[in-house]
């Protein structure tokens, strides 16, 4: 039976030519590493470290949305421009975040029992750090692993819907574990899963390590949308933020605005719910069931959507996200519900998780390896910031407004704003370079003459 399920995971992730690139290693590495971050949240569900309810005052949960923000302070301005420098050396880099994860895994076990939180706090904290950088080493390693017949959507969104998979199993394992045994025994589990990730990291491929001396398959520049990426070494700690380009920057935008929309309903319809304003035919506790559910399938929708989707043009494809998700908060809106609320969650989760995938294609499309980890740093810093701002400005709004019509209609138009800004400015460069074009074919005096 596990040999069985063995083979037919390989057979799946390794698809396509993804085993003989080294896509499908790269897959199942991200698997174990979901699996291990999935024992760890649940480990420490129940700890002083997890411990926020959506029963709570606002302020608790304002300040754990704070909190999120913690780790990212590191990795934009330090773990990002180190994995630049160490690209040479990136499956090292790759499975010293497992094995050290591994071994602050043992630390929190013990601390757990022991209800040691100096030891506890730090070690989560770091475990988060050291996530997030592989998470950051594995979307730059990606470009190097695409085999010829995949785009970077589709090779991004089978990394993250296996994930997915391998989460949705490890986390309930993990919790009847706890039931029967104690935390400390699902983070024990958790380090042998991480310290079988740091093997798997070292068994990448090698040209995993190999400089880019070319533009590798799927890395062509889209010539509907910009010129070729600039690939020069540039100086300053936020270069990858001023340097980007114009399709990468609007990607970015559409993408932020997408987060923030993601951010302010998870937090203003849960304590919308719970209101006594908003009649619904379900109690409240069900009712969050159901917004949870309905985030968490659109969540996995717009993954399996990036998955079936051939097309190489991601900024069409978070451009017509960003639209469709306008229009759905306009239209739920005018319908305000609790059917209308489950459908904009819906949405709003399809539409983040589409729109990472296309984002990261567009990065690994467009950046240099030089500094494409610090892009990558970046631009998950900027999004976890815009993420918790969407979700403190639905945190506020439903203190001040319970009335679901005016708050969507306030979302609406704020992302028909960003779309119409994108679009004018796409116009814009389009025209442009057209009109560029047209003078370079213009015959100068000396060939009107000869």
């Amino acid at each position: 039976m596990t040999r069985s399920i063995g083979r037919t995971t390989r057979r799946a992730t390794h698809a396509g030519g993804a085993g003989r690139t080294g896509l499908g290693n790269l897959i199942e590495l991200g698997a174990v590493n979901s699996a291990g971050d999935a024992l760890i949240a649940v480990a420490l569900a129940g700890t002083m470290f997890f411990n926020l309810d959506v029963k709570q005052a606002q302020g608790q949960v304002a300040l754990y949305l704070l909190v999120t923000m913690a780790p990212f302070a590191l990795v934009a301005p330090l773990i990002g421009p180190a994995l630049d420098h160490m690209r040479h050396a990136r499956r090292i880099a790759i499975a010293g975040t497992m094995l050290a994860r591994g071994l602050l895994c043992w630390g929190m076990a013990g601390a757990v029992l022991h209800k040691d939180p100096l030891t506890l706090l730090p070690a989560a904290f770091g475990a988060l750090v050291l996530s997030k950088a592989f998470g950051v080493s594995r979307s730059a390693v990606t470009p190097r692993v695409l085999p010829e017949d995949l785009s970077l959507v589709t090779a991004n969104a089978r990394a993250s819907f296996c994930g997915l998979v391998a989460a949705s199993i490890a986390a309930p394992l993990g919790a009847g574990l706890i039931a029967v045994t104690n935390a400390g025994w699902a983070l024990r589990i958790a380090t042998v899963v991480f310290l079988a990730g740091a093997v798997l990291g070292i068994r990448l491929p090698a040209h995993v390590d190999t400089p880019e001396a070319e533009p590798g398959p799927g890395q062509e520049p889209d010539r509907d949308d910009a010129p070729p990426p600039a690939r020069t070494e540039t100086s300053g700690r936020w270069r990858t933020l001023l340097r980007v380009g114009p399709v990468v920057g609007e990607a970015i935008r559409a993408n932020a605005a997408l987060r923030a929309l993601s951010g302010f309903l998870i937090l203003y319809l849960a304590f919308l719910l719970r209101t006594k304003e908003f009649v619904h035919p379900v109690s409240p506790n069900i009712a969050l069931g159901m917004l949870a559910a309905a985030a968490g399938a659109g969540g996995l929708v717009g993954t399996a959507m990036g998955a079936l989707l051939k097309a190489r043009a991601p900024v069409g494809i978070v451009l017509s996200t960003l639209a469709f998700a306008t229009a759905t908060a306009a239209v739920c809106a005018v319908f305000f519900g609790l059917v209308a609320a489950l459908a904009v969650a819906f949405v709003g989760a399809l539409g983040q998780s589409l729109g990472k995938l296309s984002l990261d294609a567009i990065v690994q499309r467009e950046i240099g390896e030089e500094v494409r980890s610090s892009t990558f740093a970046v631009s998950e810093t900027i999004h976890q910031l815009v993420w918790v701002l969407g979700g403190l400005a639905g945190l506020g709004m439903s203190i001040i407004a319970s009335n679901g019509h005016i708050a969507l209609a306030i979302v609406a138009a704020a992302l028909a704003a960003t779309l119409i800004m994108l679009v004018y400015r796409r116009a814009a460069r389009r025209a442009a370079r057209r009109r560029g074009d047209r003078t370079e074919g213009e015959p100068t005096v000396a060939d009107t003459a000869a």
